[in-house]
């Protein structure tokens, strides 16, 4: 027994229990779903077809997470125009398990006996990864030194109120030249070790400020700055 929906601008062919991803929705991890444009229901020989969609289908599921999807690189060329453009993108995908299939009141699907197993599998899963969970802390313990030393040799906390010392020379790194150099110490931005230890949301951030998108991966920053920090 499967079913065809609809959902942000694409078609699915999916099944009781499948996991799939799927164009981002607004919905956090673990809530409920309904899809109410399927296309098509079959069940063995008995094949329902929507126009477009089956009145009173519906198809519900459980998000079981939100992510990105592999980075794809866009490259743009001109010969003789010295024209030449690279751009990455990731995007977003919404991960769900299919629950059941439904026609009204009717559920064609048979959830029955994955509903009785699902709840006693579940919390069983949960109990044993709490003692997991729990001995989590002592090993939380090594980051932890690491960090400490990482801070105390070279290491500058991001967005500072002033430079730590002397101030890097942050036009030696690719894409980055007085102005832009200017705009960075605006942010608090001063030295190799500070870009080096961007995180995704740091990135993310300075490109809306900055408006350049993508250049900090494009160009790649991090790996310079890692690279000139090292060399100081």
């Amino acid at each position: 027994m499967y079913a065809v929906i609809a959902t942000g601008g694409k078609q699915y062919k999916v099944a009781q229990g499948e996991i799939l991803r799927i164009e981002k929705l607004a919905a956090d991890e673990g809530d409920q779903v309904q899809f109410d444009q399927v296309l098509m229901i079959a069940d063995g020989d008995n094949i329902n077809i929507g126009k477009p969609y089956i009145d009173g289908g519906t198809v519900s599921a459980t998000v079981n997470g939100i992510g990105r999807g592999k980075k794809i690189e866009i490259i743009k060329f001109k010969r003789r125009k010295k024209y030449r453009k690279k751009q990455g993108h990731r995007q977003d995908y919404t991960e769900v398990e299919i629950n059941s299939i439904a026609i009204g009141e009717k559920v064609v699907s048979k959830p029955v006996a994955k509903a009785a197993t699902n709840p006693a599998t579940k919390p069983a899963v949960k109990k044993e990864a709490a003692p997991a969970k729990a001995e989590k802390p002592a090993k939380a313990e090594k980051p932890a030194a690491k960090t400490t030393t990482k801070t105390e040799s070279k290491s500058a906390p991001l967005f500072l109120d002033k430079p730590n010392g002397t101030v890097d020379d942050l036009k030696k790194i690719s894409g980055v030249g007085p102005v832009l150099e200017g705009k960075l110490n605006d942010l608090g931005i001063y030295h190799f070790s500070q870009i080096a230890a961007f995180s995704a949301d740091d990135i993310a951030m300075i490109d809306d400020k900055l408006n350049f998108k993508g250049r900090i991966d494009r160009d790649d920053w991090l790996t310079q700055a890692k690279t000139l920090d090292a060399s100081k």
